[in-house]
């Protein structure tokens, strides 16, 4: 990316009130067989329409075509079994029911190729896809079969580094992994959970990417979030061997967050999304709130490797908020793009 500060988001962006039902997560869709794919690929084309108008750099399907960042992709999977259900409690935060690992898991054919192909057709900027992370994966199942979470860690980055070459085939200039995990289980993130995600990108020739956050702005989160202290120091712990990875950009929570910007240090010399735009705050930020947290990251990123970025996705928002955000963040961006030529 050539552009000084290229905007992204990290993720989902809300759904039409036609597809499913809006600002809920795993909310069902609304219509069946070929009316459901047609929906979905207008929903895409209305979601890349708004990054369009809100002059986003780096854009994505805004995961218009599916229910959720995690499941929607392990439901493909074979050795998952979605009807035999379990209560499990993902990150150590909230319960949710969840499918069960009941033998070797493999990938018959691609899961998101196909919508890679056609958000590739659509546009001619930088598209970012996001798939989830080995480690958040097996935080979202419950595992009746390996009794291992890194074992069965391991499984799902070959799965998807699969899935990650066939995406880059498609046209992806950028792969995201999703991992929220990172946030929570240290010792494991540092053993093998960097490790099976550099597995996961494996080979790969486009940039990739991994995002850690503090979460979508579901209660479960924000509550937890209360709970940190006055300062959020989660990734001082998965910094340093971030910063010796194969991984081209770091992507992470920084506005209306406790998470001293000087731990951007431990990963200097990385490319990195710096979350700008609050998700868990229906609060449209000002440019110049944007501008200021984006100043505070460039004295510990260098400005060619500073991407302005969502804290995480934006499924549980409006429409029109998120919209807002978005036009926020291209303001913000464009003050300090403005600030550093003069």
């Amino acid at each position: 990316m050539t552009k000084l500060l290229p905007t992204s988001t990290a993720g989902s962006l809300p759904k039409p009130s036609w597809l499913a039902e809006p600002e809920k997560l795993w909310s069902p869709w609304k219509l069946e067989g070929e009316a459901l794919i047609a929906g979905k690929q207008d929903a895409l084309r209305v979601s890349l329409q708004e990054q369009a108008n809100a002059d986003i750099d780096i854009v994505s399907d805004g995961e218009q075509t599916r229910q959720h960042f995690v499941t929607t992709f392990i439901e493909h999977l074979n050795g998952v079994d979605f009807e035999n259900r379990k209560t499990v409690k993902i990150r150590d935060r909230y319960d949710a029911s969840v499918p069960t690992v009941v033998g070797p898991v493999s990938r018959q054919k691609s899961v998101f190729v196909e919508d890679a192909r056609f958000l590739r057709q659509q546009t001619d900027k930088p598209i970012k896809w996001a798939l989830p992370g080995p480690m958040t994966m097996i935080d979202t199942l419950y595992d009746d079969h390996y009794k291992s979470r890194e074992q069965l860690a391991w499984e799902f980055a070959k799965i998807l580094n699969e899935e990650a070459k066939e995406l880059e085939a498609a046209g992806v200039d950028i792969i995201q992994f999703d991992e929220p995990a990172f946030n929570v289980f240290f010792d494991d993130v540092n053993a093998w959970g960097i490790a099976t995600l550099e597995r996961a990108i494996e080979g790969l020739k486009c940039e990739t990417a991994v995002h850690i956050c503090y979460g979508y702005g579901i209660k479960a989160n924000t509550d937890w979030k209360k709970t940190l202290g006055s300062e959020w120091r989660q990734y001082e712990e998965a910094f340093p061997k971030l910063q010796q990875s194969k991984i081209d950009i770091i992507s992470l929570e920084c506005h209306n967050s406790h998470v001293p910007m000087d731990l951007l240090e431990l990963i200097r010399g990385k490319k990195v999304m710096v979350g700008a735009i609050d998700v868990a705050d229906n609060r449209i930020e000002t440019p110049e709130e944007v501008a200021d947290t984006l100043r505070k990251a460039l004295q510990f990123v260098d400005a060619d490797k500073l991407y302005p970025c969502t804290n995480c996705g934006m499924a549980p928002l409006s429409r029109e908020v998120a919209r807002g955000k978005l036009n926020a963040l291209s303001a913000g961006a464009a003050i300090i793009r403005k600030e550093l030529s003069a």
